[in-house]
């Protein structure tokens, strides 16, 4: 049985309320968690039954521990999480960052939507493929597009920078189509529901030559993760397993 004195000393409390881990528990969480030593112990107190699943997961994700859950009583249940390591939390190691592998959690809404949990940060993904402006979210083919124009500006800002080259405007647009979208419908069975190409143009105002932009622009889709992922078609490999 476990008691009072079996609980770690809590560094700092964090009162969760009614909040469930993709409406914004997670973020007072780490504001919470920020200010702690590593190594120190934040108690979170939750009346939400979702967050026994959803907590530990994410713990999980970004490194922290999760050393014991107290029984519920009226300020709900209660979760001791010890802050990660200093040396886990800045991962300046070359190495490290070779073999770092990112995680995500998608879980299905009960809809046609889906909530995305990445390290701190959640948000909600649409249909597949949508073709509604009044969605109420973008769909999973409009993230991916994002993605990669958040790559590429990103990657194109930083080399920029490295070159002392000062940009005042920066913009990438992209534009796709789907080989045969009706594949994801099951309507048809030729072909497959895959982007068939992604063009687009990327605009720049900078204090530089066109000769050192194109360059640093090659060298920016050369280099780009997302870029790359798509040109060498990663091999995707995901199991069933039942929940």
């Amino acid at each position: 049985m476990t008691t009072e004195a079996s609980f770690p000393e809590a560094n700092a409390v964090c009162e969760g309320g009614d909040l469930d881990c993709g409406s914004g528990l997670l973020l007072i969480i780490r504001q919470a968690m920020e200010p702690l030593p590593a190594g120190g112990v934040l108690e979170v107190r939750s009346r939400e039954v979702s967050v026994k699943e959803d907590l530990p997961a994410w713990c999980r994700l970004v490194g922290h521990t999760l050393l014991a859950v107290g029984p519920a009583d009226t300020e709900g249940q209660r979760y001791f999480i010890r802050k990660k390591a200093a040396d886990e939390t800045f991962r300046s190691d070359l190495e490290h960052a070779r073999v770092h592998a990112w995680l995500v959690r998608v879980r299905s809404t009960g809809d046609m939507r889906s909530q995305a949990f990445v390290r701190n940060h959640t948000f909600t993904l649409g249909q597949p493929a949508s073709f509604d402006t009044q969605d109420a979210a973008p769909s999973a083919l409009e993230y991916l597009l994002a993605a990669l124009g958040g790559c590429l500006v990103a990657g194109f800002r930083w080399r920029a920078s490295r070159l002392g080259i000062a940009i005042q405007n920066l913009e990438v647009s992209l534009r796709a189509q789907a080989e045969n979208i009706l594949v994801f419908l099951g309507i048809e069975g030729s072909g497959h529901a895959g982007l068939r190409g992604v063009e687009g143009s990327l605009y720049v105002e900078a204090d530089a030559e066109d000769d050192t932009l194109q360059s640093v622009w090659e060298e920016t889709q050369l280099r780009c993760p997302v870029t790359q992922s798509l040109v060498h078609q990663v091999p995707v490999q995901i199991t069933m397993k039942r929940a």
